[in-house]
């Protein structure tokens, strides 16, 4: 028992100091990553603590393991999707696990399309090679539109042009299942629908890329 409970101690204290820095990037950040690896491995200093079994050390090894995984995931994911998105007009934005990604109309699509840009391929091919890669998320695609004309009208448009988006996206081998399609319309403005400016802000597709629940 005595030569075993630091073991439980050492493995919490490694796992908290690991869980500082971006195991991928090497930067030292405040990540979910960090928060959910040192909370798991207080926890599992506490079963090394109690049981020094070998069972409850490989339960150790792996709670930590569990605790840092999806923050990690996430983060290396938003590395190479700002990497390869940079200077493109696409915006990455982390919201908690969850990234975000958003492409405006002018970039995609002509005025009242659906038609994919040609000039938007490269684009949608390097979105691609890193969701092909990091398969362990699920993608809600979304297009909203502004609030020029029917309703009607832009709730097929905002649909047609997020399913555009999702079906290029299943030809650089994002599995379509993964992608959950749906068109917002104009009920949810980024910028004010009243200015130019705004309703070009408002027309866009946006790719939410969540970490798998199960």
């Amino acid at each position: 028992m005595k030569t075993l409970k630091p073991l439980g101690i050492v493995t919490c204290m490694t796992l908290v100091s690991a869980c500082t820095t971006n195991p991928y990037t090497g930067e030292q950040q405040a990540s979910k990553a960090a928060t959910y690896g040192a909370a798991a491995a207080l926890g599992c200093g506490l079963i090394g603590a109690i049981d020094s079994g070998k069972h409850a050390r490989n339960a150790a090894l792996g709670c930590g393991a569990i605790g840092a995984g999806v923050g990690a995931y996430m983060d290396v994911q938003e590395s190479r999707l700002r990497a390869e998105l940079q200077g493109t007009g696409v915006q990455v934005a982390r919201e908690g696990d969850n990234i975000r990604l958003i492409m405006p109309g002018n970039i995609t699509f002509e005025t009242d399309s659906y038609n994919l840009k040609s000039s938007f391929y490269p684009v949608l091919n390097s979105v691609g090679t890193v969701l092909a890669k990091y398969h362990d998320t699920t993608i809600r695609v979304s297009g909203h539109t502004d609030n020029t004309g029917s309703r009607a009208y832009n709730q097929t448009l905002s649909e047609r042009r997020a399913a555009s988006v999702a079906d290029y996206l299943a030809t650089t081998q994002v599995a379509r299942d993964r992608m959950l399609v749906e068109g917002r319309a104009f009920d949810q403005p980024i910028a004010d629908n009243s200015t130019t400016a705004g309703r070009a802000a408002n027309r866009r597709v946006e790719l939410y890329i969540l970490p798998k629940t199960s």
